[in-house]
């Protein structure tokens, strides 16, 4: 019916819409655009996290494209180029992994590994000239965030700490809510993640950096920073360690913190490997409570203000926080701009990190630096 003129009853015309879609193209209907550029992505060891979320979610992305995998595994890095459409002379091990200097098509590294390496391939990545996304925590000491960060500037390069929450539209909405004072004065934050870690896990390994505050309990730490918009100046915190599970020979089951800030708030956190599972905050202010419910996962947040004796639960689209987090990162580095959580946002918590574990082993009430 090209070209065709579609005739309607004149009696309604005037206040009635039309039954059939008119040859104008509906406001409503988005047409996608052309990218100009994309960036391409190197995403260095090919772990759980990398197959089963990062490597998906690039489906998903528009602005960063998957060019290079490095991996210790060449077989699985060879089944995985093919199924992402990636040149197998774009896969690398660890040791020609310095090599990805010379190749064009990458322009960012996603650092994917035990936390203990974070630091290594990092500063490799960088001095390649690249610019990194590295995974939470930064590292697994101050000396080596300060080191990466160092390695940043020195090359040019952006250097961003994947805090995917920072990139989702309810951690974000609590944030502006919390700064705008909803709540009124924050009083008191709680907050929890725990998971039931089975081994073998790197996350119960001493010698990769592992532990309950390490993995998940840097959200709750994270969080307390992010929705009081302050850095805590004193933590206190208890570690267990049950005798009759051999999970936990290297590092503890679970871990309770309060962090201190300057206003008077107090964040009571928890965090465990030995639990159902568990991931919620919420904030208590003076004029209203806000919760999260599943506030530290990969989806299936749920956020409710309570004020003058009413509920409001928030409406929200959720997305793919890692394709979210990507192309925010591509943007920063095509339009060259800085990223929200650079590598101080990292060594901020890594310093809280530390401090919590001195904390568990003295007893008493630990400063933490800036």
């Amino acid at each position: 019916m090209t070209g065709a003129t579609i005739l309607t009853s004149q009696a309604g015309a005037a206040q009635d819409p039309p039954l059939a879609p008119p040859d104008k193209q509906p406001p409503h209907v988005r047409v996608p655009e052309p990218v100009a550029k994309t960036v391409g992505w190197a995403v260095v060891g090919l772990g759980q996290l990398a197959l089963e979320e990062v490597l998906p979610a690039f489906a998903k992305c528009r602005l960063s494209k998957p060019v290079a995998l490095v991996s210790g595994h060449p077989d699985k890095a060879k089944k995985v180029a093919a199924v992402y459409g990636i040149d197998p002379k774009n896969v690398y091990d660890y040791e020609n992994y310095d090599t990805i200097a010379k190749n064009p098509q990458v322009d960012v590294i996603y650092v994917i590994l035990p936390n203990s390496l974070h630091a290594e391939y990092t500063v490799r990545g960088l001095k390649a000239g690249k610019h990194v996304l590295c995974e939470k925590p930064m590292a697994a000491t101050v000396a080596e965030c300060e080191r990466m960060i160092a390695a940043g500037k020195e090359a040019k390069r952006k250097l961003m700490i994947a805090y995917r929450l920072r990139h989702e539209p309810f951690n974000r909405t609590a944030i502006d809510l919390c700064r705008k004072g909803e709540v009124g004065k924050i009083k008191l934050i709680t907050a929890s993640n725990g998971q039931d870690t089975k081994a073998p896990n790197i996350r119960l390994s001493k010698a990769l950096a592992g532990g309950p505050v390490e993995d998940v309990g840097v959200y709750c730490l994270n969080a307390a920073r992010y929705l009081t918009g302050e850095e805590p100046t004193e933590v206190t915190a208890v570690a267990v360690r049950p005798k009759d599970d051999p999970r936990f020979r290297e590092v503890a089951e679970s871990v309770a913190f309060t962090l201190r800030f300057p206003s008077g708030t107090v964040a009571v956190c928890d965090c465990s490997f030995g639990v159902a599972g568990v991931r919620r905050y919420t904030v208590q202010g003076a004029a209203a409570t806000l919760s999260m419910d599943g506030a530290f996962g990969y989806a299936g947040q749920e956020l409710v203000l309570e004020k003058d004796k009413r509920k409001a639960k928030f409406d929200l689209s959720p997305v793919n926080h890692f394709a979210a987090e990507m192309d925010y990162f591509s943007t920063c580095v095509l339009k060259n701009e800085n990223p929200l959580t650079p590598g101080e946002e990292g060594l901020a918590d890594v310093r809280a990190i530390i401090a919590i574990a001195e904390a568990t082993r003295t007893g008493r009430p630990v400063p933490i630096p800036r």
